[in-house]
């Protein structure tokens, strides 16, 4: 198997041609605005179908639904709030946890990763990183095998809120980091 890489890069989380990419979803299952609106729009109507087809889930828990027409073959939904609510710590260290515990079972090799519930929801970028590096982290202890996890955010400042929290937990194992604004 390859080595294993964390990458943090600038781009469209849309064009990733990975496993699955995850949403940075409402525990509703409604491709609004933010990341899931783009999803949404470039996935085409069969990814809102399956989400309405299953259902809500709770705050803190992922569901998964194929790619539609997106390069990735699965969207996790990582609901990480309420419709129209905001994302708090605790529910995002759940939804994050159940995100990669469906990559696990679903022996997905990549997964590309937004800054989920820093846009519409309101979480601040550099706590963020910290549960996604730690929710990561967990997850690859307990033997999730990714040959690649690449956290897409959407600009420079971004990324640089990321990058600490990824160094101090990974001990500066991260793959070649990029930035490709595509």
């Amino acid at each position: 198997m390859p080595a294993r890489r964390i990458v943090i890069t600038v781009g469209d989380l849309t064009d990733q041609d990975v496993d699955a990419i995850v949403n940075a979803a409402n525990n509703d299952l409604v491709l609004g605005g933010g990341v899931a609106g783009a999803i949404r729009r470039r996935g085409g109507p069969s990814i809102q179908d399956e989400c309405t087809a299953h259902g809500p889930v709770r705050v803190g828990e992922a569901a998964i639904t194929g790619g539609g027409q997106l390069k990735a073959r699965h969207v996790i939904h990582a609901a990480s709030m309420a419709l129209g609510g905001r994302t708090t710590a605790t529910s995002l260290q759940a939804s994050m946890t159940a995100t990669f515990e469906i990559a696990r079972r679903s022996a997905f090799e990549t997964v590309a990763v937004p800054a989920v519930g820093t846009g519409i929801a309101g979480f601040p970028l550099d706590e963020c990183a910290r549960i996604m590096a730690t929710c990561l982290s967990r997850a690859l202890h307990d033997g999730w095998e990714p040959s690649e996890v690449r956290f897409v955010l959407y600009d420079e400042a971004a990324r640089s809120a990321f990058e600490p929290s990824f160094l101090t937990t990974f001990h500066g194992d991260l793959g070649p980091q990029k930035s490709d604004a595509s």
